[in-house]
């Protein structure tokens, strides 16, 4: 199933990961940076205390008794080793230039194996150095180290031996300031989280006001009445400027269009009707044109019976002129609107009176209550009511069933009233349900098919409704909706 997000939604996410982002990556940065200052500064500590113990080193290759060669560095450092590790806290590693070990600041009473010889890779990497200088790091059971190798040589600079100096990086202080930083950082973006929502909400809000504004005014866009356009407030955005103005320039068009498809439908409508009354009343004026030229070839006034033809000649007149001004009424009927009289009608009793008129035994009427309030022109409901009952008439006689049947009842529904006409005629084609309420049309061999029309007509003066449910050959069924009264 997709979800549809409106806008307001997406822009309040938006700007909430826009934060949450941020906070993510200065915090990324944050780390970053506190590792990169952590290498540098052991480093620069690595260097400087090499650079110190180098110069005692170097004072002390200056003032000893002994011959300053590679295998009199045990003797010359015999306890000033000591002296150096004391003073800088560090071991100390003397490597003849072979990587074989000379001395050793390590105190132990057994021999320690794991320094008597530098590692091939780094004696190497000494070697081919360009400053004679390399700093290896490694990691053991945890533990950050950092290993420096150096040559240290007399005063001629002839390299005498190797200097090892191991340092422990010690990130202890480091970390827990990275962490303090980072739970003041947490804690002030928490706090920004918090007004980025608010702020999120009222943003967003404000954002979306003039577009659900828009979108509720083009909900309401009706071709049938007159649409308001949208007042620009002062403080209003460059874009909702340009969507403003487009709708309503967009109602302006409307307007003309809708104007424009009035006049064209009434204009079509009464050629429609003009189309139609000719037709309809040129019907009647044949058969009497006939009648009028048999009659003046036949007429002989000496014929005894003339009498009797000349009465039979007048009916036939008399029927076709009575035909054409039914079909005169019926039009007036259908274009004359119904007059909102405002009267407050029991519609139980109307649709009694309606039905006084039929003499067929199989209507039968029903109603859920006695008094059932609307506001309707008494004639017009009337008319409705017998319109829809002749119509379920002419169908049950089209199928002529053995069991005649129509039922009109009277129901109450929440603000409305329901009149509804049922019966088991022929029913209404599918091909047919889309035309059953226009003008013209008629499935019977006479009539004009304006019944129905004019029905709708009327009681969506009313602001009622009407519709049907239909079978074919089993029957069918009207509903009519109408307004209810307090």
């Amino acid at each position: 199933m997709r979800v549809v997000k409106s806008l307001r939604f997406r822009i309040f996410m938006a700007m909430l990961m826009l934060v949450v982002l941020a906070s993510i990556l200065i915090a990324l940065v944050t780390v970053y940076q506190y590792r990169e200052e952590a290498y540098d500064y052991h480093r620069e500590r690595l260097q400087r205390k090499e650079a110190s113990i180098r110069d005692n080193i170097n004072y002390v290759l200056k003032n000893t008794t002994y011959p300053v060669e590679t295998d009199q560095i045990p003797l010359i450092f015999r306890t000033k080793i000591f002296e150096i590790k004391d003073i800088h806290n560090l071991e100390l590693y003397f490597y003849d230039l072979d990587g074989g070990l000379l001395k050793s600041s390590r105190a132990s009473l057994l021999r320690d194996t794991t320094h008597d010889q530098i590692p091939e890779y780094a004696l190497q990497a000494l070697r081919i150095s360009a400053d004679k200088h390399f700093v290896e790091e490694f990691e053991e059971e945890g533990v950050k180290y950092q290993s420096s190798y150096s040559y240290i040589t007399d005063s001629q600079f002839k390299p005498l031996a190797i200097l090892n100096l191991p340092y422990i990086a010690d990130d202890d202080f480091i970390n827990k300031e990275l962490r303090e930083n980072l739970t003041r950082l947490a804690i002030a973006y928490a706090f920004m989280l918090l007004i980025a929502i608010a702020l999120a909400y009222f943003l967003s809000k404000y954002i979306t006001r003039s577009l659900n504004q828009v979108s509720e005014r083009i909900n309401q866009t009706r071709l049938d009445k007159r649409n308001e356009k949208i007042e620009l407030e002062d403080n209003t955005t460059n874009e909702l400027t340009s969507l403003v103005k487009a709708y309503n320039s967009m109602i302006d068009e409307l307007e003309q269009s809708a104007a424009q498809l009035a006049t064209s439908e009434r204009e079509a409508a009464w050629r429609e009707m003009a189309k139609q009354v000719a037709h309809e009343i040129k019907n009647p004026l044949t058969p009497m044109r006939l009648t009028v030229q048999s009659f003046q070839r036949k007429f002989n006034a000496e014929d005894p019976d003339v009498d009797k033809k000349v009465a039979e000649y007048s009916n036939t007149l008399i029927q076709q002129i009575d035909t054409m001004s039914s079909i005169a009424s019926a039009f007036s009927t259908y274009a004359e609107m119904p007059a909102q009289q405002d009267e407050h009608l029991n519609v139980v009793n109307i649709t009694r009176l309606a039905l006084e008129i039929f003499n067929e035994p199989y209507i039968y009427f029903e109603s859920e209550e006695e008094e059932m309030i609307v506001k309707f022109d008494r004639t017009q409901l009337i008319r409705v009511i017998t319109n829809l009952v002749k119509n379920s008439i002419q169908a049950i006689h089209q199928r002529n069933p053995d069991n005649p049947h129509i039922d009109v009842e009277i129901s109450s529904a929440p603000g409305s009233v329901l009149i509804t006409v049922s019966d088991n005629g022929t029913g209404i084609a599918d091909q047919n349900r889309e035309l059953v309420f226009e003008p013209k049309f008629t499935t019977k061999t006479s009539g004009m098919g304006l019944g129905l029309a004019m029905v709708k007509k009327i009681v969506e003066t009313y602001r009622g409704t009407i519709d049907f449910e239909s079978a074919e050959h089993l029957g069918t069924t009207f509903r009519v909706t109408i307004p209810k009264q307090s």
